[in-house]
């Protein structure tokens, strides 16, 4: 996994990657609690467009799970 992730990234150095990593976690899993705090705040507000996912756009794969 470590070698697929390292070109996407650019990281060459392991402990780099895995630091990005836990970091990018770190911030999803705050973004979740400041949603979940919202608890619905809105129920009239309407979701915006969807867009393009990233990968798709620059035509590269981000699925780091195989």
């Amino acid at each position: 996994m470590v070698a697929r992730a390292q070109p996407l990234t650019g990281l060459k150095e392991t402990s780099a990657l895995v630091h990005e990593a836990l970091r990018a976690a770190r911030i999803e899993r705050e973004s979740g609690r400041r949603l979940a705090r919202l608890g619905g705040g809105e129920p009239d507000m309407e979701a915006p467009a969807a867009k393009a996912e990233v990968g798709v756009t620059l035509g590269v794969s981000l699925d780091l799970a195989n």
